[in-house]
């Protein structure tokens, strides 16, 4: 009687051990991978809005030209140079830029707004989950701060002409950003909102 009596107490003993591991631990990659899920959504783009092609711009401004020139120069667009008429003062050289078939194929179309779109050149991954509050593994709503880089570069993307023109490339491929987000428990896992940046090239 007297070993059943402390065989049942060792059991006992074990399973509140175990119980209590597990109300420290939260689900670190649970969290990974819904913050990954959500940024399969928002590519990283060249441009803050979304551009209109075909475009057509001055030859003599470098500005409107250098930009254009690099993504035509990586095949992502077609050049043809033509003289636009003005009145009173003869004409201008411009170019007209439109999507290549390569173009095409890198194109993201803003579903919106007919002709316009852009050329995104990764998403963002999760590199390592930081700190999370609270601490309680019952939560149903935490603040999670966590590393991300944006990876797979396209070929077009990692030309000396596209990175010259388009500097964001590299201050965005070379660096991994610091931020924080809010996920929520739903019925479908965790919701993520409200993401903030705190910092790059942490």
């Amino acid at each position: 009687m007297r070993t059943r009596y402390v065989l049942v107490l060792a059991m006992a003993g074990l399973m509140g051990f175990t119980t209590g591991c597990r109300t420290n631990t939260v689900d670190k990659g649970a969290f990974k991978s819904a913050l990954n899920d959500y940024y399969k959504s928002r590519q990283v783009c060249l441009w803050a809005a979304p551009v209109k092609f075909p475009a057509q711009a001055d030859t003599s401004n470098d500005e409107q030209t250098k930009s254009y020139d690099a993504l035509t120069d990586a095949g992502l667009l077609t050049r043809m140079a033509t003289e636009k008429k003005r009145i009173l003062i003869g004409s201008k050289s411009v170019n007209n830029y439109d999507l290549s078939d390569k173009g095409r194929a890198a194109w993201t179309a803003d579903a919106t707004q007919p002709g316009y779109g852009n050329f995104c050149f990764g998403q963002r991954e999760v590199t390592s989950i930081d700190s999370y509050s609270p601490e309680n593994t019952d939560a149903a709503q935490y603040s999670v701060t966590f590393h991300s880089r944006v990876k797979g570069l396209p070929d077009w993307a990692n030309t000396a002409e596209t990175r010259t023109a388009f500097p964001t490339i590299d201050a965005v491929a070379a660096s991994e950003q610091l931020a924080t987000a809010i996920l929520v428990k739903s019925s479908n896992g965790w919701q993520v909102s409200n993401v903030q940046s705190t910092a790059m090239g942490q």
